[in-house]
């Protein structure tokens, strides 16, 4: 094991990650839904409309969205009739949540406070896993993965929807500048937070890469493990299931 573990460029003791990672979404919680708009430019809305239809939630399927936040996932998937539990660890992004989901008359959805790498929820109980931006902020991915594997049933099935790192030539080189040049900005203008921003996409760039972020799912034991590159890698959805 590790003595250290990243917070973006940063190496910290692994038991100071999750206050540090708190504080910055405690910080950007009422904001995270505006930036997410100005960063991508709308775009995040359509990869999680992707990623949705990817995993094909159905009537009466319990599936646990972690680090579900302020509910962007759940609410798409709830117009389905699956019945969804939101977890995520920062009560800050659920509150936003739950004050979304009233102002839409949602009144389906289950918070929970809980933490990825330690679950208080029972052993194959869901029949769906999804996480969507969130778990390169974990302190242990192996952890938080072996748990999505134990809470899943027997056929149940993992999607995870991140960042990664785009592989078309040029257009790396002009998001690398954007990203870490204008970004922090636009997160200083809008969030009043420049600083945290500038650990989010830090934390893009220490993400483990696409093929070696599969073989963790399979590790943790999923198989028929699949990833969907978008926009050459700059965003990936990846698959597995529990059998």
């Amino acid at each position: 094991m590790n003595d250290t573990v990243s917070f973006g460029y940063e190496e910290i003791a692994p038991e100071d990650k999750a206050a540090r990672v708190g504080a910055v979404f405690s910080s950007v919680a009422k904001k995270y839904d505006i930036m997410n708009d100005a960063m991508s430019g709308g775009m995040h809305r359509l990869w999680k409309d992707k990623f949705v239809r990817r995993v094909k939630p159905q009537p009466g399927e319990d599936i646990l969205d972690m680090a579900g936040g302020t509910g962007d996932i759940a609410f798409r998937m709830e117009e389905h009739g699956a019945r969804v539990t939101v977890s995520d660890i920062n009560q800050d992004m659920l509150d936003v949540g739950i004050e979304r989901a009233m102002k839409r008359g949602i009144d389906t959805l289950v918070w929970s406070r809980q933490n990825a790498e330690e679950l208080n929820f029972a052993s194959r109980i869901f029949d769906a896993y999804t996480i969507a931006f969130g778990i390169r902020n974990v302190t242990r991915i192996d952890k938080a993965l072996a748990e999505a594997h134990r809470v899943l049933k027997y056929g149940g099935r993992f999607y995870c929807l991140e960042f990664s790192t785009t592989e078309w030539p040029g257009f790396k080189e002009v998001y690398d500048l954007y990203s870490h040049k204008l970004v922090p900005q636009i997160g200083k203008a809008i969030a009043h937070d420049a600083d945290s921003y500038r650990y989010l996409i830090e934390s893009i760039r220490r993400f483990p890469p696409m093929p070696e972020f599969e073989r963790m799912i399979r590790e943790a034991g999923f198989v028929r493990t699949r990833v969907e590159p978008i926009l050459g890698g700059l965003v990936a959805i990846h698959s597995g299931w529990k059998v």
